[in-house]
């Protein structure tokens, strides 16, 4: 699988995922879009359909996370992590492939 998923990032996730009520089978998708100051966006959201044939999908500490395969090009290799700091809060991409990326973290071009 092309992201890992770390375990206070999971953790998060499940809190979300907790205080959100989402139905069960409820997962993590983790993407990629054109568009944002780089060239290429992170995207995340809760989803659940899944195509078997368009997304690979892996348990990680206890949360699903499901990638599309074009999305896993870009993002092969790629840590999903949360911080929690005085200054942000929110999810953090560390991305391998990203040769360049703007001030936010939000976008990348690869």
């Amino acid at each position: 699988m092309s992201i890992m998923l770390t375990e206070r990032a999971a953790t998060e996730v499940k809190k979300i995922l907790e205080d959100q009520k989402t139905e069960d089978g409820t997962f993590l998708r983790v993407g990629v879009t054109g568009g944002g100051c780089s060239g290429f966006s992170y995207a995340l959201g809760f989803d659940t359909a899944y195509d078997q044939q368009a997304d690979s999908k892996t348990d990680q500490h206890g949360v699903m996370v499901v990638v599309d395969k074009k999305s896993a090009l870009y993002l092969e290799g790629t840590a999903v992590d949360f911080y929690e700091g005085l200054e942000k809060r929110g999810f953090t991409f560390d991305n391998p492939n990203a040769v360049k990326s703007c001030g936010c973290g939000s976008s990348f071009q690869a």
